[in-house]
């Protein structure tokens, strides 16, 4: 079995406990913008269990099979200053065939432009599932964004009762006003 670790930002907790407790041959992480102490904890277990750590950046590209690969779109080598953990998360899309999930990090609205500009009058960012950034958070999916990507379905992860009130409102709008297409 392949299990494949892709961290989206610098870390999260539960990504610790499953380096700890799982058989992870290589992880693919992006640039990092600073660190913290998750990140010295993942770098001390990854040396521990000699796991291989991939490097990536926009425009590498993944095999994982024939059929599918990773494409990565974001970030490339200069990072956005402005909340540098969330907005140099890695966006990068699954594809399989006529099949592609967009997974969009913590990106907020000025890294979302900044891809928007990137791939202007192209179809790269067009996915059939859309994991929406940030958790649904009030400063990530803005308009032209969510048009861009015009998913089929729109994944939101999230906590029942978290503290931010996630997924905000107006990001649920609007998906469901894509969804209706209203815009």
């Amino acid at each position: 079995m392949l299990l494949l670790v892709i961290l989206t930002k610098t870390m999260c907790g539960g990504i610790l406990n499953v380096l700890k407790e799982l058989d992870v041959k290589k992880v693919i992480i992006g640039k990092q913008g600073e660190e913290c102490s998750q990140y010295q904890e993942f770098c001390k277990i990854v040396k521990e269990k000699q796991i291989k750590v991939g490097v990536v950046r926009q425009g590498d590209v993944i095999n994982i099979e024939s059929n599918v690969k990773i494409r990565v779109l974001f970030p490339k080598n200069e990072l956005i200053g402005d909340n540098i953990l969330n907005n140099n998360s890695l966006v990068f899309k699954i594809e399989y065939k006529e099949f592609q999930m967009l997974f969009t990090g913590d990106i907020e609205q000025i890294a979302e432009e900044k891809i928007l500009s990137e791939y202007k009058n192209t179809n790269i960012l067009e996915a059939t599932i859309l994991k929406v950034a940030h958790h649904g958070s009030k400063t990530s999916s803005i308009k032209y964004f969510v048009q861009a990507v015009n998913p089929k379905i729109a994944l939101i992860g999230v906590g029942e009762n978290n503290k931010f009130g996630h997924p905000n409102e107006d990001v649920l709008n609007r998906l469901i006003d894509l969804r209706n297409k209203n815009f």
